[in-house]
């Protein structure tokens, strides 16, 4: 019960960043002063929990810098896109396009890839390619899209990069302090501002939702396991759905129902053994 009720506080922190940043930006602040507050406090909580278990191992900046990128754009992408896409369309959006991408790292890893799991993968693909094929006045923006998709990149490759890590934990503490230059950097170039309510759900999104969130998915994975973990995971664009109904009265379409249902069907196709 205790590992049920810790997976379900992580999902619960993932699919909260949707709506906290969506929150955040439409509530008048700049998506990169989210950003950088939201790594800054992400950062914070990370250090903090990495001393708190131990003595601080040495930062390898060469193996660091690559994650760092990554995860910088994925900050950055997800802020923009909350600027007009709908919480739970928005967490599709990077769900469908994280799996992708990692599919597509196995491919060039020249991975094993047994036939269901190719099959998934066409399945999510075209309910991600139906959600944002444009269609009238329901069409999503695809700017924002585009932004959305960067970030489902920009984790994809961070997730490819992590994997076998032997202190995920603190090397996740190091990629967002690491992180934090080039976001400061982005801000830096367009100087908007922030709310105080944007900062205060900035701190939550980084120390909260992000920080303590990952700490404790790092804990409960070693009793997952990585099947059980993944299939876990479909829950996220879901959960988000539900919070923007809740928080931002945003509304349901038919067509998000039926992208949910493919690609979160088409992940579960590729998890399938046999």
């Amino acid at each position: 019960m205790k590992l049920l009720w810790l997976t379900i506080a992580a999902l619960t922190a993932f699919a909260a960043n949707s709506v906290l940043t969506r929150l955040a930006i439409v509530g008048g602040s700049d998506p990169f002063a989210f950003a950088v507050v939201r790594v800054a406090a992400g950062a914070v909580m990370l250090l903090g929990l990495t001393r708190m278990r131990g003595s601080m191992p040495a930062l390898r900046l060469n193996t660091r810098l690559v994650p760092a990128a990554m995860l910088a754009l994925y900050m950055l992408g997800f802020s923009i896109a909350y600027l007009a896409l709908p919480s739970g369309a928005g967490a599709l959006v990077l769900f469908g396009t994280v799996q992708i991408t990692m599919f597509g790292g196995a491919c060039i890893g020249k991975d094993m890839i047994p036939p269901l799991r190719w099959l998934g993968a066409l399945v999510a693909l075209g309910g991600l390619s139906y959600l944002l094929w444009p269609s009238g006045d329901v069409a999503l923006p695809l700017s924002a899209c585009l932004a959305m998709m960067a970030a489902g990149f920009g984790w994809g490759v961070y997730s490819l990069l992590g994997r076998g890590a032997k202190n995920p934990l603190a090397d996740t503490a190091y990629n967002f302090a690491l992180a934090l230059v080039p976001v400061v950097l982005a801000w830096l170039i367009v100087q908007d501002g922030i709310t105080a309510g944007g900062v205060l759900l900035g701190i939550i999104a980084g120390a909260i939702t992000s920080g303590v969130g990952y700490a404790i998915w790092y804990a409960v994975l070693p009793g997952l396991g990585a099947s059980r973990a993944s299939v876990a995971q479909l829950s996220v664009p879901i959960l988000a759905t539900i919070g923007g109904v809740v928080w931002l009265a945003e509304p349901v379409t038919l067509r998000l129902m039926i992208s949910s249902a493919l690609v979160l069907g088409g992940v579960g196709i590729s998890l399938v053994k046999r």
